[in-house]
């Protein structure tokens, strides 16, 4: 049935346009598709302050879920859905007594580069309940509610829970061996409550010496192994920084067991990075941290000069200033430079590639930064990607996060304050979007080298948000498993992995071997158009290349012909079958004549 806009847009007769504007009007919002769970809030009728067209006319719905938005006007057609988990902040615009037209309603500013301003009637405190009912539901955790992933009731085919299972993924790797064991000394998380239950630690450590070296760490973040490379077995060795202080103190447990690391596969000095700026790392020894100095005899430190999560969130906010509502042609690059945005990306893809190479020339490594769980997740996953073509599949890439991320707790919660008002929390921060960023440079310089899509990319960012799936809630295992997030939500992968073929790249080349060294250089990256600035209809982008649309137009040509093909084979068999049977009849005529078969060439 088509859509009233496409039956009334383009009717001239005024009399037929206000009847087609008034039954638009009343069935705005009758056909918003809800999940499953999803239930109806309140609905009004407010004006959007379009950055865009002006003030646009129409009907705003809010669920337990979404804000949804129609315009009632044919002559601007404009639509809003977005999920309340991507709000950051609801805000009062303007008073009762607030001259000037649209002057009084609210102000909405989202985490995913977009902001919205609804304006209402200025009589009656007719914007009370809308905001009220908005602040509540965006915000649950803040009024005692549950996030939506727990009254989601969506089904899916897959379990995307079962996508990680760590034991499987050692075992992959080829762990246990005679140099690194498995051990489960963390199994009601009493040895670190951020660290996974199952860790792969050096053959000869013991369970006295984890604890010992526990105490060293911050956090407990021990060294454990994140990957090891299966020809030269170097490893890749993720934890935190070192408990030093001011007055430098020294742990033996932790020099012999990084000593252990480096024995394991024979590396005459175990080099460990350290993911900050060395000023910073001197600084954190005021708060009783610090780095490994000169006492690690065997072992090489190098400072990677990436900067904490406040610089981070402080450079994607003069990002968002630049790309949304308006682009400045005029002075882009520099404004775009201004941000340090890329050059943040590019410090990130510099310090993977410097583990990644070191790893393949047969040399364990050591990552961490302050605690371990930000700067630290971004080094080993892209290096890992890097190293290991697994993690460039569709599933393999959901392992990587579900690994380095989830279960070594990147503390989602905090940096991205899932159900929470509090907008001016400093703990936020985009560290795992400019992960997903750098994986999508890397998409980039690589085009044949990964299995799935930049429309993977944007999904996994949507849903870091949207509080639909339980996959990025809490800040790591032992909440989640306290607040059962495996039994009572859904996995993002559920949805990912029951429609697979939008997620897959038409152009990827299986090479298992190959390691994917991209150009951390200012002229090889790229601003994220199709992410960043997608909300604003001027900047045209082609979401799809003219190469890569005609080459799923031939992929589903040649499966149209393989299935003609297969029918035609059927066809062929079963036809052979019935002259077989009637030869050996007793009445079979011999004078039928032989029955010659097209096969359609490919």
């Amino acid at each position: 049935m088509a859509s009233p806009v496409s039956v009334y847009s383009n009717t001239r007769d005024p009399q037929i346009r206000t009847t087609a504007r008034d039954s638009l009007k009343m069935d705005l919002l009758a056909n918003v598709s809800l999940l499953p769970g999803e239930e109806r809030i309140i609905d009004k009728d407010v004006i959007y302050i379009c950055p865009f067209n002006g003030a646009v006319k129409g009907k705003v719905l809010i669920t337990n879920y979404r804000l949804y938005f129609n315009s009632v006007d044919l002559d601007v057609l404009v639509s809003l859905d977005v999920p309340l988990g991507a709000i950051s902040r609801v805000e009062k615009m303007g008073g009762a007594s607030s001259r000037g037209e649209n002057s009084y309603g609210l102000d909405i500013t989202c985490k995913d580069m977009r902001n919205l301003r609804f304006a209402l009637k200025q009589e009656g405190h007719s914007r009370r309940d809308l905001f009220e009912l908005l602040f509540r539901y965006a915000f649950p955790l803040s009024h005692g509610s549950p996030l939506f992933a727990y009254l989601n009731q969506e089904k899916f085919p897959e379990n995307g829970w079962s996508i990680y299972k760590p034991v499987e993924e050692f075992r992959r790797q080829g762990l246990p061996n005679n140099k690194w064991r498995i051990t489960f000394i963390n199994k009601n998380y009493e040895l670190c409550d951020t660290y996974p239950t199952v860790l792969a630690v050096p053959f000869k450590s013991t369970e006295e010496d984890l604890k010992r070296v526990a105490t060293f760490r911050s956090r407990g973040r021990i060294p454990v192994l994140s990957w090891i490379h299966r020809e030269n077995k170097a490893v890749i060795v993720r934890c935190s920084q070192p408990l030093v202080g001011m007055s430098g103190k020294r742990n033996k447990d932790d020099e012999r067991y990084l000593d252990l690391i480096r024995e394991a596969n024979d590396t005459t000095k175990l080099t460990i990075y350290d993911a900050r700026p060395s000023v910073n790392a001197v600084a954190n020894k005021a708060t009783g941290g610090g780095y490994e100095g000169d006492e690690y005899q065997n072992a090489e430190l190098v400072f990677l000069d990436i900067q904490n999560i406040h610089v981070m969130r402080e450079s994607l906010k003069k990002l968002k200033d630049i790309v949304y509502p308006t682009v400045e042609e005029s002075h882009w690059l520099s404004s775009l430079e201004s941000t340090h945005w890329l050059e943040h990306i590019k410090l990130v893809l510099s310090g993977a590639i410097q583990v990644a190479d070191k790893v393949s020339g047969g040399h364990s490594v050591v990552v961490h930064c302050s605690d371990g769980w930000d700067r630290t997740a971004q080094l080993t996953s892209l290096a890992m990607l890097m190293l290991d073509s697994h993690f460039r599949t569709l599933r393999g890439l959901q392992v990587l996060i579900e690994k380095e991320w989830i279960s070594f707790g990147h503390k989602f919660a905090s940096r991205i304050g899932h159900g929470d008002k509090n907008h001016t929390d400093q703990d936020r921060s985009p560290i795992f979007v400019q992960f997903i960023d750098c994986v999508w440079q890397m998409t980039k310089q690589f085009p044949t080298a990964f299995e799935f899509n930049e429309n993977l990319l944007l999904t996994i960012l949507d849903h870091l948000y949207s509080c639909r799936f339980g996959t990025f809630l809490y800040n790591c295992e032992s909440a989640r498993d306290q607040n059962e997030v495996r039994t009572k939500t859904l996995s993002l992968w559920s949805l990912v992995n029951s429609k697979m073929e939008i997620y897959l790249n038409p152009f990827y080349t299986p090479e298992s071997g190959r390691v994917l060294y991209p150009v951390a250089s200012m002229r090889h990256l790229e601003l994220w158009v199709t992410y960043y600035i997608r909300w604003n209809p001027r900047i045209q982008h082609q979401q799809q290349s003219p190469v890569e649309q005609r080459y799923r137009e031939l992929l589903a040509l040649r499966d149209e012909y393989l299935k003609k093909l297969e029918q035609l084979q059927m066809s062929d068999s079963s036809s052979t079958s019935s002259d077989l049977a009637n030869s050996s009849a007793p009445n079979a005529s011999s004078s039928t004549p032989p029955k010659k078969y097209l096969r359609t060439p490919l």
